[in-house]
């Protein structure tokens, strides 16, 4: 079982993840906003699923790379860091859509919107660049059971994620309606988000194997 310490560091990695726009976060939103909360609930569901469904593929790709190939660990260390530098680029670039910009859709039924939401989350390459090279450096291989470790790294992941996502759906007319009469709290917003995941950015590329 991964410790503490890594759990609550890849909780907080979780978070940033959860907090960066990407393809789920703008179709729950766009969902809740043009048809309402329960839409979006439903939609989130279809996208928690998605997720688990890669987070389950890569645990088992990251498994059989660990046990196989030398100096994988730090190859996906080094790459993770790289990803979480990216994530923090893409808070703090200019330009881009507002993520609560209204989006005018057309009413959908439930097993609709679960479905476009699963396969919006299965199809994400943030959330596959995520488990591929954030998660493997939070995994001792030397411990045992590494498909096990993944496993609840990603269940973390999930667990954050669904959390945020549905105080996001629940909030999100509010959230609109604060943002837009709050425009320099927004910049504000993606800078310190940004800058915190270029720390752990930092953090992850200096750090070595433990155990």
């Amino acid at each position: 079982m991964p410790s503490l310490e890594a759990l609550l560091l890849f909780a907080a990695l979780s978070l940033g993840l959860a907090l960066t726009p990407g393809p789920n976060m703008l179709y729950l939103v766009a969902r809740a906003l043009a048809q309402g909360r329960r839409a979006g609930m439903v939609s989130l569901l279809g996208c928690q699923a998605g997720t688990l469904v890669v987070m389950l593929l890569a645990a088992a790709g990251i498994t059989a790379a660990l046990m196989a190939i030398p100096y994988a660990w730090d190859a996906l260390r080094l790459g993770g860091a790289l990803y979480l530098a990216w994530l923090a680029w893409q808070c703090v670039r200019p330009g881009g859509q507002p993520l609560f910009a209204p989006r005018p859709l057309p009413p959908e039924p439930d097993a609709r919107l679960f479905w476009v939401g699963f396969a919006t989350a299965a199809l994400n390459p943030k959330v596959a660049l995520f488990y591929v090279a954030v998660l493997p450096p939070f995994i001792e291989p030397a411990a045992g059971h590494v498909f096990l470790q993944g496993a609840v790294l990603g269940a973390v992941q999930i667990a954050v994620g669904l959390g945020f996502d549905a105080l996001l759906v629940q909030g999100a007319s509010g959230t609109a309606r604060f943002l837009a009469a709050r425009p320099l709290w927004l910049a504000a917003q993606r800078y310190v988000l940004g800058g915190a995941l270029g720390l752990l950015a930092v953090k992850l590329a200096l750090s070595g194997r433990q155990g």
